[in-house]
């Protein structure tokens, strides 16, 4: 007696298992690519580059492990960039920081218009950087600036006097084109964080007569330490690199009174095509940033 074979039997893929949607792998792969061919090769030719020692005649690519190393150490403009960035991070997270909280806890409120307003405050990040300093190096020229004017009427400045062109004062001007830019970051953060906090604690701080500052320092601010860690670490990577504004307003100047490691390093690839030192400093200000937020997550307890 014969049995019909049914045609209905499962048939084997035509691809590899780890090709089909079953596997995660078909996923995984255009993200992967790009982080390779944009990310991990660029590293690891960067490290190779500052191996490397650009001839001064030839203008060719020689091996030499410790030449880049041992010029950086010695090099007195990497030790003022350093300074010069660590005062420009400080400096700036300090105000975007209290100036965030302050004007989220002005804002932390569900009356009529509150809404518009913590809407406007996303209006000055989608300005790219690079045109917000040209905004500030056009308000701060010191012949029709209204910045400087205004300065100079209050009696701060004397006449003609250009905030950006003195090097007493021109990292504070770059520092005012930060601040007003990536202080409503700071708001929003602040601003989910305290939305977030749970109201029966501050009801019972008012029932024991607490007031409005005591309930800040002993509840707010405890409950919100980790909220504030996380922002304080994502601004101060991307303040430990900064570029645009010192590019556009100063170009490093007047002198190195506003060069950064970024800028310094920027300043030796383009300017002086160098790229085996440039690349140096590049992984110098790298390493930095993650021995300096390695550091700060071990000691504020933060967790990605």
């Amino acid at each position: 007696m014969s049995v019909a074979v049914s045609d209905s039997a499962p048939q084997k893929p035509w691809l590899p298992r780890w090709l089909t949607s079953e596997h995660p792998f078909p996923w995984l792969l255009p993200a992967s690519a790009l982080m390779i061919v944009f990310g991990i090769f660029p590293l690891f030719y960067a490290i190779w580059l500052t191996l490397e020692r650009k001839h001064p005649v030839t203008r060719k690519l020689q091996f030499a492990p410790t030449y880049n190393w041992s010029k950086l150490f010695a090099d007195d403009r990497v030790w003022n960039a350093l300074f010069n960035t660590l005062v420009y991070t400080g400096v700036a997270l300090v105000f975007q920081l209290v100036l965030g909280m302050l004007i989220a806890l002005l804002l932390d409120s569900d009356r009529k218009g509150y809404g518009v307003l913590r809407a406007m405050m996303t209006l000055p990040l989608v300005i790219p950087p690079a045109v917000t300093g040209m905004m500030f190096l056009l308000m701060l020229n010191g012949s029709f600036g209204v910045l400087s004017r205004g300065l100079i009427a209050l009696g701060i400045f004397p006449t003609g006097y250009s905030m950006l062109g003195q090097s007493s004062t021109a990292m504070a001007g770059v520092l005012l084109a930060e601040i007003w830019q990536w202080t409503p970051f700071m708001v929003l953060i602040m601003l989910a964080g305290l939305r977030s906090l749970p109201k029966e604690p501050f009801e019972a701080a008012a029932i024991d007569g607490a007031t409005p500052v005591q309930a800040f320092f002993k509840l707010t601010l405890p409950m919100m330490s980790k909220v504030i860690a996380i922002a304080v670490l994502i601004r101060g990577i991307d303040l430990f690199r900064a570029f645009d504004y010192v590019k556009v307003m100063t170009d490093s100047g007047p002198g190195t009174a506003t060069e950064t490691l970024t800028s310094y390093s920027g300043r030796i690839y383009f300017g002086n095509a160098d790229f085996p030192y440039a690349s140096t400093i590049a992984m110098v200000t790298l390493v930095l940033v993650i021995v300096i937020s390695t550091l700060f997550m071990r000691i504020f307890k933060v967790k990605l």
